[in-house]
């Protein structure tokens, strides 16, 4: 088993940034790949970015590419999103996910492991 506990979301005003932690604990010796995904509310999860266990391959949604960066620290078991230039289409709710793989690209089924959530909502 691997848990997922992100945390970091809040209250920002478009333009602003947030930084969003994902601490793995449980099965964390495995090599995996991580993700952020989002969902707003009446929406679908949708794959927001996503790296390598080595931290070599990254990959983004066109949506958020320039503005946001995935990084991990493998040592401390936890993958972050430095989000930048927020907008409000950015409210959502921000899921970690792991993947039993090394890598992994944007589709939920590759991933086994979900945290709960960290609400991030932008006002305009």
């Amino acid at each position: 088993q691997v848990q997922l506990v992100e945390s970091g979301g809040g209250l920002v005003q478009a333009g602003g940034s947030l930084r969003l932690s994902c601490a793995a604990s449980g099965r964390t010796f495995r090599a995996d790949a991580k993700a952020w995904f989002r969902q707003a509310p009446g929406k679908e999860r949708e794959f927001v970015a996503a790296i390598s266990w080595s931290g070599n391959a990254l990959d983004y949604a066109d949506s958020v590419k320039g503005r946001f960066t995935i990084s991990r620290d493998n040592a401390k078991n936890t993958v972050y999103l430095q989000m930048n230039n927020l907008k409000p289409e950015d409210t959502a709710v921000y899921y970690c996910a792991s993947s039993p793989g090394v890598l992994a690209g944007s589709q939920l089924f590759e991933y086994d492991y979900w945290g709960q959530g960290t609400q991030v909502t932008v006002s305009s």
